[in-house]
This record gives structure tokens, C-alpha cells and sequence, in this order.
């Protein structure tokens, strides 16, 4: 039986197909047309894009030999300039009447990086990355120092020409000369205004962003020099500049945050591949060199930090290098490092006790740096490696490398300091895994699984309420004045872990953590599902002083951790019990700090009634107060006051419990380093020594 025609399709007009259907975008059309294929986006990613392209121009003529200082300056009038002291682009002819300088910056697929020429290695290998600030750029101007004279192009919507004094662009292909310089002198400037209709509302170039690009290149270029100016705004930051003689040793060690556990360990080496590339029409075999840097080394922490390169282009999104570099690292951990472990015999029986990816790279800072000629890209932007070859280059140079440390090159206390860091995140991921398996399967049991210590509500949902209170002082009336309808009460009776500063077992292994995981029925970490929650608002209810500050705060770090949807979608809100009351006839009044109890006092003592007369009752925790209190301040939802924790708050709080943490937990040095750094904010006069 025959399919009836879709609707839509029996009462479309067909469109004419034909010769006129095709279009032919020239020049840079293509690239206005479509900026997405060229610089990644319209977005800020875009918008630095255009930076990068000219700095990674500059960095390649420093890699090559010819450079040792960047400019790169932000004016006030939203233009960005680049310079650097290189060659100069070429100022010859190159066809006709047009300059080489015009067609780089005019034409796609144009430079002096194809091949094997200008550049044995270079991080533009396109020929587009000129023309394509050109090409998003409402104004561009660039100046060539050469052959004894400072030569200047400028661009108004992609043509070339010249600017009058007056301002006014006319077209045409002549170089201006605008100075005599030494004839020495060599370099290329340029500065561009982007042609803001083509980008998202609202943009501007970050400093921060371009701050940490200037002083990433230093490491790929040792002895590089990049000045960072930035004129903008009323008060101009004072000008910033980087350099690194260590190459990428000292990015390693910039980047390292905590303390280490290992030396800083370089890896070298070198491996050839042929490929077909076109010659002179005709494709032939080539043979190509690829030289390896890598520094690495492990902190104590989970958190890996991975970055990677090819010539001078940073690989955000990794590549074949990187494969190699993670293929190489965990085969050698577990054959050379973790051999003959004995805490991992027990786990050998069920075939565990092999180090994953992830295992070897807990705590690891690591900078990969791979060079070679015509790299393979997987699109305009460069972020991911796609030259097959490398991965079997990289992978041979770190095997017999970070072998060679192990068995011999390096400190045997730091060897010893990783065998044990790897072997504890084996135990941690086996151990955990089983645990969260077994808790999770816990989580979506019926209510009849659920914590003994939950007092439950008979509706759950997106109107349901789970109240966390502070021990069974504080449950005692919030079961008594909850409506038992809708509102549960979970009560805390021990410490809750600290998951900003714990592993995933130990946060598991919490016995408050995992009843609160367990009440709300939606797993936790990555597997958290808020459409599972049982509950549509988590409120914590605690004491109005240090101590429920604090509580909240551990509460608040561990939900920011391993439920954060809730936070997200503002599920999460803080009770605001009051601190004060006093009685004033038959009215019952509350205040909710001094400040507050001390503008009632004033309000409440007029005619007769004097202050001192006001007995102001302190609540010094919410046990303290009888069913009506509570259930009016802080469960009736007519009477009570509720404050959402956005994730904003849940970060400042975060770093609060940092320093509860730190003025009133166990570990006294931490205490006392502290005391020590902010020991100039303390006025000694008011000391009673």
C-alpha cells in the first residue's frame, strides 16, 4: 500500500534548481558569511580569536629565529594592535599591481607557511589567519618596517587603500611611506577595529584572557618577550610584560598549584614519518621530523591540568599527541611503576588492579609540546591534532622516557611519593565504585529504605519540603509544628564531611552526607537526576550563631559538590530563625540580628513604654524555642522567612567554611599560619598585654 505524501510536501511549491541557484562567494565573502568555520563563533571565543590569530603570526616569526619581542596593546577605542620585530611581512609585488602584504591580508590561503619555505614549523599553517581578521574587521591598519622605511596599508571593509588626515579612505593598492627608519629596522604592526555588527551584542576583549594567552606563548618561545599595554578606561593598567627562559618546565611550574610530590621531569626526543603532501601539482612522499618536549609533574590533589601544543598553537582540545601521551603513561604506570605493588595484590584476583587513565593522572600537571612541519589541523581554529603519525612518535618518546625515570633518572623518594599516589586512586575508584553502586541501588528503594532518622512527608514532589535541622533538639519541634502533608525533617546528629576538601569515598562513606543523598532519591555527582528529587524545596534550618553558620556552610559545599542541580534550578533555600523576641501586651515581636533588635527597641519605646522595660529573650538555638515559635518563624509558609541560595552564595559560603575551617577545626599549624599572615590587620593598642 502506498505511503500518503506528507501534507507539507503536497502543498510546496517547487523552487527553481538551476545555474543561477549557485552562488560564488569571493574573496572574503566566505568567511563574513560564515565566521563560525574560520574562528570557531560569533561569541567571545570568536572575538579573541582574531587576537590570537595575529599573536600566533608574531610567536611563529620568534620560533623561527627572527623575533624576540611582541607588542600587543589594547586601545581606548576598542582597536587591538599587535607588533612585533621580525622580517616584515614582504612588500614585493606578487601579481601585477597587488603587494605581497596586499594579498596576505586580502586573500584565503595565502602566507609563507606552506610548505617547508619561510617556515620550517609554524603554528598558521592555513594561510588564513590575516585575511580572516581582515575579513571580520570594520578597519585595518599595518605597517612594515623594511629596506630602510616604515611601509602602511590600510583597510576599510576588506579594501585596501589609504587613510587621509582627514579620515577619508580611498581605495587603491600603493603603499603608503610614512618614515625613514635604520636599515636595520624590521617589523610588522597591525591594528584592527572589529566590525562589532558580525559579533553578539555586548562583547569586548577580556585583559585577563588576552593576560594569560601573552604569557603562555613566553613558554613556547624561551627567552620570548611579550608586552601586554592596555589603555582603556579612565585609569589605565601600567603595561605587563612576560618571558620564560625556562621553556615549558616553568609553565609547568606556574601552573602547579599545591604541593608537589614529584620533581619537574622533562622528556626529549625525536621520530620521523612520511606522508604524501602535493609538489608542484603532483603528490609525493615526504619525509617529516617531529621533535617531543613534555614537562610533567604530580601535586597533592585530584585535579589534572593538561596543556598542549603543536609548534606554537595551543591544542585546547587535544589530538593525537595527547593520545599518545595518555596511551604511553598508563602503560608504563602499570608495567613499570605499579609492578609488584602489594596493596593492589587483592584486587590482581578480580582482574582490578590495573591503573586507568584517570588514575595516573590525579594530580598531574603536564605540558606537551610536539614541532613539526604542515600539522594537520581538525578545522581553522586549531584546537585538536589530527596528524595520525604523531600519536605513535609521542607515545614511543614518553615510554622510553618516564621508563628511564623510573627505573634509574629519577629521586627514588619521589618514584616512591607516585607509586603510592597511583596505588590510592586505583583503591579509591575500585572501592568507590562498588560503594556508590550498592548506595545508589539504596537511593531508589521505597521510602521503607529511607534514613531511620527521616521523619518523612506522605506527598512528595515538586511542592514536597525537606527540612534539614540541627540534631534532635531541633527536630523535636519541627516534627510537632511541621504540616506532615507535605514537609519532611531530616535531622543532622553528626558531622557533615567536608567535600570540598574530601575524596569521593569519604564523602560516600559520610553517614550525614549519605542520609541526605539517600532522603532525596537523586543519586549524587554526575549521576544526580533533579527530576528524580522527591522533594521540590531543601531547606536548612539552623541555629542563628557560629556554629549553624557553619553547619550550613559544610551543608552548602557538599550540595555545591555532588547535588548542584539543586542549586541551579534555586532549590535550596536557609531559614531565618530569628535571634530575639520580646513580648510587647499580647503581640509577639522578633528580631533577626543586634542591628535588628536594636531599631525595634527604639520603634517599641514610645509613650510610657521605656526600653530598659523590654524583656528581649535571646534564642540561643532553635531547641530553645516551643512548636508555635518555630512553626511560625521558620515552617508556616505565610509567617516564615526563606532566603534562596543561589550558586553565587553557595561559593561565598564556601569559602567561609574555608575559614571556619581554619579558625575553629583541629589543625592548629593551619591556624597559626594564619594568625601569622593577617598579624599586620590586628591594632596592637587595644591588646591587654
Amino acid at each position: 500500500m502506498a505511503q500518503p505524501t506528507p501534507t507539507s510536501a503536497r502543498n510546496r511549491t517547487p523552487a527553481a534548481y538551476d545555474a543561477k541557484s549557485i552562488q560564488l562567494l569571493k574573496g572574503l565573502e566566505a568567511v563574513r558569511k560564515r565566521p563560525g568555520m574560520y574562528i570557531g563563533g560569533t561569541g567571545p571565543e570568536g572575538l579573541h580569536h582574531l587576537v590570537w590569530e595575529l599573536i600566533d603570526n608574531s610567536v611563529d616569526e620568534a620560533a623561527a629565529g627572527f623575533a624576540n619581542l611582541i607588542e600587543v596593546t589594547l586601545h581606548r577605542d576598542n582597536s587591538v594592535e599587535v607588533s612585533d620585530n621580525g622580517r616584515g611581512i614582504p612588500i614585493g609585488k606578487k601579481d601585477g599591481k597587488r603587494t605581497a602584504l596586499e594579498v596576505v591580508f586580502t586573500e584565503l590561503h595565502a602566507g609563507g607557511k606552506f610548505g617547508t619555505g619561510a617556515y620550517s614549523s609554524s603554528g598558521g599553517l592555513h594561510g588564513v589567519g590575516a585575511s580572516v581578521v581582515n575579513a571580520l574587521a570594520a578597519k585595518l591598519i599595518v605597517e612594515v618596517d623594511l629596506d630602510g622605511a616604515t611601509h602602511r596599508l590600510s583597510f576599510e571593509n576588506q579594501l585596501p587603500g589609504k587613510f587621509s588626515a582627514t579620515g577619508k579612505f580611498t581605495p587603491g593598492s600603493t603603499l603608503e611611506v610614512i618614515r625613514k627608519i635604520p636599515p636595520r629596522r624590521t617589523g610588522t604592526r597591525v591594528r584592527f577595529w572589529p566590525d562589532l555588527d558580525i559579533f553578539d551584542p555586548g562583547l569586548s576583549l577580556e585583559y585577563e584572557i588576552i593576560r594569560d594567552h601573552c604569557a603562555q606563548v613566553c613558554f613556547l618561545v624561551p627567552g620570548l618577550k611579550v608586552r601586554l599595554i592596555d589603555k582603556r578606561g579612565s585609569s589605565p593598567r601600567e603595561p605587563e610584560e612576560f618571558v620564560a627562559k625556562g621553556g615549558l618546565a616553568d609553565l609547568v611550574e606556574t601552573l602547579s598549584i599545591g604541593e608537589p610530590i614529584t620533581e619537574i621531569i622533562t622528556l626529549h626526543g625525536q621520530g620521523t614519518f612520511e606522508e604524501k603532501v602535493p609538489v608542484e601539482g603532483r603528490m609525493q612522499v615526504v619525509e617529516r621530523t617531529c621533535t617531543v618536549d613534555i614537562a610533567i609533574r604530580w601535586v597533592k590533589g585530584f585535579e589534572p591540568v593538561l596543556c598542549s601544543f603543536v609548534n606554537t598553537i595551543p591544542t585546547v582540545e587535544g589530538g593525537t599527541h595527547i593520545a599518545g601521551f595518555e596511551r604511553a603513561m598508563t602503560k608504563v604506570s602499570n608495567d613499570v611503576l605499579l609492578a609488584g605493588t602489594k596493596k593492589l595484590a587483592r584486587f590482581a584476583k578480580v582482574g582490578k588492579d590495573r591503573a586507568e587513565k584517570g588514575d595516573v593522572q590525579e594530580g598531574m600537571v603536564a605540558a606537551i609540546k610536539v614541532t613539526f612541519p604542515e600539522p594537520q589541523f581538525k578545522g581553522q581554529t586549531k584546537q585538536e591534532l589530527g596528524t595520525p603519525a604523531i600519536q605513535s612518535i609521542v607515545y614511543e618518546v614518553v615510554r622510553d622516557n618516564f621508563t628511564n625515570w623510573i627505573e634509574g633518572g629519577g629521586k627514588k623518594t619521589h618514584i616512591a611519593a607516585l607509586r603510592d599516589k597511583i596505588t590510592q586512586a586505583v583503591i579509591n575508584r575500585v572501592t568507590t565504585k562498588a560503594t556508590l553502586d550498592a548506595r545508589r541501588k539504596a537511593a531508589n528503594l521505597s521510602s521503607g529504605a529511607m534514613p531511620d532518622k527521616l521523619a518523612d512527608c506522605r506527598r512528595h514532589g515538586i511542592d514536597a519540603e525537606l527540612l534539614i535541622v540541627e540534631g534532635d533538639s531541633a527536630a523535636g519541634p519541627a516534627k510537632a509544628g511541621r504540616n506532615a502533608e507535605y514537609m519532611a525533617v531530616l535531622p543532622l546528629r553528626g558531622k557533615v564531611v567536608n567535600a570540598g576538601k574530601s575524596t569521593l569515598k569519604q564523602v560516600i562513606e559520610n553517614a550525614e552526607a549519605q542520609a541526605l543523598f539517600t532522603a532525596v532519591g537523586a543519586g549524587s555527582g554526575a549521576d544526580f537526576n533533579l527530576d528524580q528529587a522527591r522533594y521540590g524545596r531543601i531547606i536548612i534550618l539552623c541555629d542563628a550563631d557560629v556554629d549553624g553558620s557553619h553547619i550550613r556552610c559544610l551543608l552548602l559545599t557538599l550540595m555545591y559538590h555532588y547535588m548542584r542541580p539543586l542549586l541551579e534550578a534555586g532549590r535550596v533555600f536557609a531559614a531565618q530563625p530569628p535571634l530575639y523576641t520580646v513580648k510587647v501586651g499580647d503581640k509577639v515581636v522578633h528580631a533577626f540580628s543586634d542591628a535588628d533588635k536594636d531599631r525595634l527597641t527604639t520603634e517599641l519605646s514610645s509613650g510610657n513604654r521605656k526600653a530598659e522595660n523590654l524583656q528581649w529573650v535571646r534564642f540561643k538555638g532553635l531547641g530553645e524555642m516551643d512548636v508555635e515559635e518555630l512553626a511560625v518563624t521558620c515552617l508556616d509558609a505565610e509567617t516564615r522567612i526563606l532566603r534562596r541560595i543561589t550558586m553565587d552564595d553557595a561559593k561565598a559560603l564556601i569559602d567561609a567554611g574555608d575559614l571556619f575551617e581554619t579558625l575553629m577545626g583541629t589543625d592548629v599549624a593551619r591556624r597559626r599560619q594564619f594568625l601569622l599572615d593577617h598579624s599586620e590587620l590586628v591594632d596592637r593598642d587595644i591588646l591587654d598585654v
